[in-house]
């Protein structure tokens, strides 16, 4: 491969950098046999040739991309199988069987066509065993921890839902007076509008009417109870007037219990006032002076904001290790620097069929109203019995829009591998896939390797896949 040469000294002297004298001297990959382009591309995660296959066409009688299908080019098979990477029952490279992995679609897990990105096992071969001290680039231990970092997931933040008040009217009516709008704060029984309603003041004329008939039947009970005592009303008249007098107390409670729901009195007129039913604010208004208003519309919607929700997607392979009263700490991106602790009070019994996740709920103190709904963030859920593993921060490096670290597998090679990273903990950063204990992975320097993996940059060609 003619393109893949060691830095020139032209390069060399456009960098001043530690590493310019360390790899000034890196080979040539020298793969020039037009007999390993198959292997090349094997190693470098099935980057397929310009052509057809590019596009990335499948075997159809095997299932596989034609670029890494081993039954139809026997010569690929030491390939895979030197890097492990082999299903001995189909003969097939074990990471993209589609008997073994139908979810790939006989393709890898990685698409470095589409990102860009170095291929997940892209070595760097340096020429000699000291080039790496030379460059400056230092290594640590992966590390693993009970707990470590605990459980990453993303965080959304919502209303309490048991603090929200929609507040619609009462009685159908017209809108004649308003004495909050948008933003406003209001207390418990605070008034919202003045509603005129028909069916209002006709309650409020028939309870007129049951209170008059509720003391003329007491007045007669109390003289048929006088004229038996003197003998001149029967028992039965006495009945009469007491069920009377019941009849007319039912209605007029009735009605008073209905004037009662719509916030109005028993006091003449048809309007009533409609009120707040908790403290808080005022987050949604639709009423306006002078519209006909019905019971099935929400006029106001009122929520009290002392505290909030933070709704987690836990991932389904993490559900087994979530529990209610788990730990949890927010970290919101509106919210910059304070990390908010809660606990679990809900984990969905249901998992969402698109993202493979449950919801899980944690209620949030909001004394200041920092938090407002529809925030995102993230949220590591304290799981003790958790092990994870935990490398430096400088080990981690972007390229375009994958994330890398470089396991160190001799003095003088390393290996790009695509990570998954989780929660912070200071220096540390959790590594949920790609990275296992015990591996010595790239600290300072490591952007320097990872350079040397990306077409355009310096250096190019001085890494190897082999």
């Amino acid at each position: 491969m003619a393109g893949r040469t060691h830095l020139h000294a032209l390069r060399a002297r456009a960098l001043v950098l530690p590493l310019v004298a360390a790899l000034a001297a890196l080979p040539a990959c020298g793969r020039r046999e037009a007999d390993r382009a198959a292997e090349d591309r094997a190693e470098a995660g099935a980057r397929p040739p310009a052509g057809p296959s590019a596009e990335g066409a499948l075997c159809k009688e095997h299932g596989v991309l034609e670029a890494l299908c081993t039954r139809c080019n026997p010569r690929l098979a030491p390939v895979f199988q030197a890097r492990g990477d082999w299903c001995k029952e189909h003969e097939l490279p074990g990471s993209i069987c589609p008997i073994c992995h139908p979810e790939r679609g006989g393709k890898p897990a990685a698409d470095v066509s589409r990102d860009e990105a170095p291929a997940d096992g892209t070595k760097v071969k340096l020429r000699t065993r000291d080039t790496a001290r030379l460059a400056g680039i230092l290594t640590a231990r992966a590390v693993e921890r009970q707990g470590g970092g605990g459980i990453p997931v993303t965080a959304r933040i919502a209303y309490d839902a048991l603090k929200v008040a929609e507040i619609n009217a009462r009685a159908p009516g017209v809108v004649q007076k308003l004495f909050v709008d948008v933003g406003s704060e209001v207390k418990k029984g605070a008034p919202l509008a003045v509603i005129d309603s028909a069916d209002v003041g006709a309650d409020r004329s028939r309870l007129a009417s049951a209170l008059s008939r509720s003391r003329a039947a007491e007045e007669n009970l109390r003289r048929e109870e006088q004229l038996e005592k003197e003998g001149l009303a029967s028992r039965r008249s006495v009945l009469a007037a007491q069920q009377e007098l019941d009849a007319a107390r039912a209605e007029r409670a009735s009605l008073a219990a209905s004037l009662a729901v719509v916030g109005a009195s028993a006091g003449g007129g048809s309007g009533y006032t409609l009120a707040t039913p908790l403290a808080g604010v005022v987050t949604q208004r639709r009423a306006t002076v002078g519209r006909l208003v019905g019971v099935e519309e929400t006029l106001f919607e009122v929520v009290d904001v002392s505290s909030m929700w933070a709704e987690l997607d836990v991932p389904e392979t993490e559900l087994p290790a979530v529990s209610l009263k788990m730990p949890v700490v927010v970290e919101v991106d509106g919210v910059a620097g304070r990390a908010l602790e809660g606990e679990i009070t809900y984990v969905s019994p249901a998992i969402d069929p698109a993202t493979r996740t449950a919801r899980a709920r944690v209620p949030l103190a909001n004394p200041d109203g920092a938090l407002r709904a529809n925030m995102f963030g993230r949220a590591r859920i304290l799981a003790p019995a958790r092990a994870a593993v935990m490398v430096p921060r400088a080990a981690i490096q972007r390229a375009r829009t994958v994330k890398l670290v470089f396991v160190k597998l001799a003095d003088d090679q390393f290996e790009a591998r695509r990570v998954e990273t989780g929660a912070a903990e200071g220096d540390l950063v959790e590594v949920v896939k790609g990275v296992r204990p015990g591996e010595e992975v790239a600290t300072e320097g490591s952007f320097l390797l990872k350079t040397e993996t990306l077409k355009e940059s310096i250096g190019a060609g001085c890494c190897g896949e082999d």
